[in-house]
């Protein structure tokens, strides 16, 4: 069992028609940022506990495309019967096909791309230093490339977790 691919055109259609409803797959703090109003939200790493709503016809969509697509078995049985489709080209697709998406830039970038910046900051700067400073400075690079080997291997990301805790990314009470 698995999704069959839609372009970002036909989903428009079946939207504007009321013929399916929307599903989006990303973690809340990226629908935070971007979203289809009106759409539903199921995120991936609580998918399990996901209600997904009513209605015959189901397009599941994530930023690009590629977690759809990676997960399309277990979106699949997680419509069951119903007819379902995997967004190709994700959010972005949906925006250039003329679907009306809701932005709030005051939201923090998603907590991963957050990671990758500083991550890959510290890397370069690392490298830029032993070539510039000192060569012990390319220390900087191979802890950045340790620690992210670390969160691969264990799912705990220290940098993540630290960058949570910082006050732009604190949800006021």
């Amino acid at each position: 069992m698995s999704l069959s691919p839609i372009t970002a055109a036909e989903a428009a259609a079946l939207l504007r028609e009321g013929r399916a409803t929307l599903v989006d797959v990303r973690e809340a703090d990226e629908r935070a940022r971007a979203h289809v109003p009106g759409s539903a939200h199921a995120p991936l790493s609580r998918l399990d506990e996901a209600a997904l709503p009513a209605g015959e016809v189901l397009i599941f969509h994530c930023a690009s495309g590629a977690r759809t697509t990676q997960n399309a078995a277990a979106l699949a049985a997680k419509a069951g019967a119903r007819t379902a489709y995997a967004l190709q080209g994700g959010l972005a697709a949906l925006r250039a096909a003329g679907v009306a998406v809701a932005e709030d830039r005051r939201t923090p970038l998603p907590l991963m791309r957050q990671v990758q910046i500083v991550a890959g900051g510290l890397a370069a700067l690392g490298a830029v230093l032993a070539a510039t400073v000192h060569p012990g400075f390319i220390a900087l690079s191979g802890l950045v490339g340790a620690g992210l080997m670390m969160a691969g291997i264990t799912g705990l990301c220290p940098m993540a977790n630290a960058l949570a805790a910082m006050p732009w990314n604190r949800r006021p009470a």
